[in-house]
């Protein structure tokens, strides 16, 4: 059978089940942190309103599943063509500009969501999503399509949430962020030439997107790498250094960014006047020096410009996580164990960072900390098709309308991301001048 038509491993239907109620359980539970009046609140200007995202994940799942990959009729056309796609946010562009009154009403939506819910339950229930022919694997890669969209996509609703009014969600009764702690001293470890695997396979038996494959090697030279990601106490000497007011830093485009909105510090920090505070996502505490930077790729590359140093490429990010000493790779960065707690802030585990090094059992095989977790890591690689590169069919267009030389890997996870995307080959992309995603970073430099 030829690599491409290999299917994809369905596994039994009470594994599929189970993962798509939570799945859903974990959506319902983020849009009901909302209080009423925020529903159609729209807090990030580049992105839609909640309203949108509610209607967007079970549409999305129905276009992609029940009507693409098994033929059947869907529900309501004008919703499923409504809430289809998203945008792609571009801090150039200005404002999205979405008026209430052109939504529906939440008892529209959530109506929409129940009988989208039934028929995936009914389709992940009975159809044969392992059948023969032509289009067998395309069904069982929608089936991981919808199931991955919709853990992505409670990111999305994490950033946006951060940035809604503290008054205008629920906070936990069990939300408590964690405390700052000693911030530890700069070490920069040093990664033996060597060969990393970018990508995986097609047809090996396992989900992956399109711009996941195929795989590939690439040789990466000696080179060193920070142990632990940029803080807040590191950047905030770039903020008092005069680093957004020292055009050498920046690329020319970030710098017409910075000048056109004012841009003074990271968009997570803010001053009283008197004080740095972090806005953690239910309240204000002052700045957690020890925590992690979160921070745009336009502001990390012009940090590493001002210390002489530059991003990781996507190869180097690669060796560094999960290759080995001598040679050789593994699956985590820690080695072969399932992810859990102790390895790191992922999974929906934390509302917020914590301070660096706090998961040494997460330490990758050359010592280097947090690669996993506490915050996407940007690279400094543009976000592009690997040779031999081929849109999926279901999601044809969730690659490559973004290789436009306009978006930057990123690599890890963050607080928010769900274990099923720690896989190594997993690539997360966005705009250089985009602040509002969990992004950190760490610095590289050439082997002298």
């Amino acid at each position: 059978m030829p690599e491409s038509m290999t299917p994809i491993r369905v596994p039994d239907r009470a594994a599929l089940l189970a993962r798509y109620r939570r799945g859903r359980e974990r959506s319902r539970s983020l849009f009901n942190l909302l209080v009423d009046d925020a529903y159609y609140a729209q807090p990030i200007g580049l992105r839609h309103p909640f309203v949108f995202y509610e209607g967007h994940i079970p549409a999305f799942s129905v276009n992609t599943l029940v009507k693409r990959a098994l033929g059947r009729p869907g529900i309501d056309a004008a919703l499923e063509r409504l809430f289809a796609r998203g945008i792609d946010p571009d801090g150039a562009d200005g404002r999205l500009s979405e008026a209430p009154g052109a939504w529906p009403s939440r008892e529209a939506v959530r109506s929409f969501v129940a009988e989208a819910d039934r028929q995936v339950l009914d389709a992940l229930e009975h159809a044969d999503l392992d059948a023969s022919g032509a289009n067998a694997p395309d069904r069982a890669e929608a089936l991981f399509t919808i199931l991955e969209h919709e853990a992505m996509h409670q990111e999305t609703l994490l950033y946006l949430l951060h940035r809604l009014p503290f008054d205008k969600k629920r906070r936990p009764r069990d939300y408590e962020p964690a405390g700052d702690a000693a911030v530890p001293r700069r070490e920069w470890v040093g990664i033996a030439p060597g060969t990393a695997t970018l990508g995986v396979a097609r047809g090996g038996g396992a989900f992956g997107w399109d711009n996941e494959h195929p795989a590939h090697t690439a040789e990466v030279a000696r080179f060193s790498i920070e142990r632990f990601d940029v803080t807040n106490a590191a950047f905030l000497e770039f903020v008092e250094a005069g680093g957004y007011d020292s055009e050498q830093w920046w690329r020319p485009k970030d710098w017409s960014w910075v000048q056109s909105g004012k841009i003074r510090h990271p968009l997570f920090w803010e001053w009283d006047g008197r004080d740095w505070y972090w806005r953690g996502m239910f309240g204000r505490l002052r700045l957690p020096l020890s925590w992690p930077v979160y921070a745009s790729f336009a502001e990390a590359s012009a940090f590493a410009r001002w210390r002489r140093a530059r991003l990781p490429s996507e190869a180097e990010f690669q060796r560094a996580a999960f290759g080995i000493p001598g040679a050789g790779e593994r699956p985590y960065a820690w080695g072969e164990a399932q992810p859990c707690a102790a390895h790191g802030v992922f999974d929906f585990s934390s509302w917020d960072p914590q301070p660096v090094g706090s998961h040494p059992a997460g330490r990758s095989a050359w010592g280097v900390d947090d690669l996993v977790g506490n915050g996407w890591e940007w690279t400094g690689s543009v976000f592009g098709p690997f040779p031999g590169f081929r849109p999926m069919v279901s999601y044809p267009e969730y690659s490559a309308d973004f290789f436009d030389g306009e978006h930057f890997v990123m690599k890890g996870a963050s607080p928010g991301t769900a274990r099923e995307l720690l896989r190594p080959t997993f690539r997360n992309w966005f705009r250089p001048c985009y602040p509002y995603v969990y992004a950190t970073f760490r610095c590289a430099k050439d082997a002298p």
